[in-house]
């Protein structure tokens, strides 16, 4: 795990990532989404650093898919430090964020609260 990288303003772990070599995150002037990316663009406009600093409980962009939803709620409700602190114990313990392509085991989920669940409690 890259902890330097954190996550993304969407919520996706760039910590995580397998294009974690090639990528300079959503923040930078080389982001190869940033014409395209609505959390970019709203977070930028709204001069927040991540989705998770915003007081509105958006699901426009990335945040309309539960993985980075839930990242972002799991940081809004308990800090970036926990989230980071258990995605590292997580992946640890063996849980991957990328098992096949894109997806990894916290892809599998359809219910919020599960999903927080399994990133507090890595089972």
């Amino acid at each position: 795990m890259k902890r330097e990288l954190g996550i993304a303003r969407c919520g996706l772990a760039c910590c995580l990532c397998s294009k974690n070599d090639t990528c300079n995150g959503c923040s930078s002037d080389e982001c190869l989404d940033k014409d395209w990316c609505e959390n970019r663009k709203c977070s930028i406009a709204k001069e927040l650093t991540n989705c998770f600093l915003c007081e509105n409980d958006c699901h426009k962009g990335l945040l309309s898919k539960m993985k980075p939803y839930g990242f972002t709620v799991f940081a809004k409700r308990y800090g970036l430090e926990t989230l980071l602190d258990c995605l590292e114990r997580n992946e640890k313990n063996g849980v991957l964020y990328h098992r096949e392509g894109l997806n990894g085991d916290y892809d599998h989920f359809d219910d919020l609260e599960t999903l927080i669940a399994f990133i507090k409690n890595g089972v």
